[in-house]
């Protein structure tokens, strides 16, 4: 279980900073940390479908004959009608999507959390050290961090792969 400062404090010891108490500190990393912290883990929850993050919304027509988006979905991964701004507009009375949703550091994985921690790093490093050399290391660090929990997020699943009756495979039979 991660907290907002356990994954800034992460983020700043991989500069070789040190860590912050609290996001309302005075300090300029405090100040980062709570300017940067949810655009930045919004923007990584959202550019993949993590499967900690994905939840399925059963919706109803509103009063103006609308299906509103919650509010805590960030991205959209399955839909049965045609999404218009924050709503969905469809013929049908009710229907089912599944989102990618905004998740506390509590539910955070060990993967998405050192990739959460590595991409605050590369956010803090410039306005705190100024240094381009480490930018890129970090930089690198990062793209090999993501497609490894990637990966990880993917290859964990509770639902069984196998083929059954597609007609391609019965037909080798």
């Amino acid at each position: 279980m991660y907290t907002k400062i356990d994954l800034c404090t992460m983020a700043l010891l991989k500069l070789g900073e040190k860590p912050i108490e609290s996001l309302q500190d005075s300090s300029p990393a405090a100040q980062l940390a709570r300017t940067l912290f949810d655009s930045v883990v919004d923007t990584l929850i959202a550019m993949h479908p993590w499967r900690f993050a994905c939840k399925k919304f059963d919706l109803t027509k509103n009063d103006d004959n609308e299906f509103l988006i919650p509010d805590d979905c960030l991205r959209i991964i399955k839909c049965d009608g045609e999404i218009i701004g924050d709503k969905i507009i469809s013929s049908a009375e009710k229907i089912s999507i599944i989102a990618v949703v905004r998740a506390s550091p509590e539910s955070f994985p060990g993967y998405f959390a050192s990739l959460v921690a590595t991409k605050l790093a590369m956010e803090f490093c410039i306005p705190l050290m100024g240094d381009q050399t480490v930018f890129r290391m970090l930089a690198a660090l990062y793209e090999t961090e993501l497609q490894t929990a990637k990966f990880i997020d993917s290859t964990t699943s509770h639902t069984s792969n196998n083929i059954n009756n597609f007609s391609l495979v019965n037909i080798r039979f």
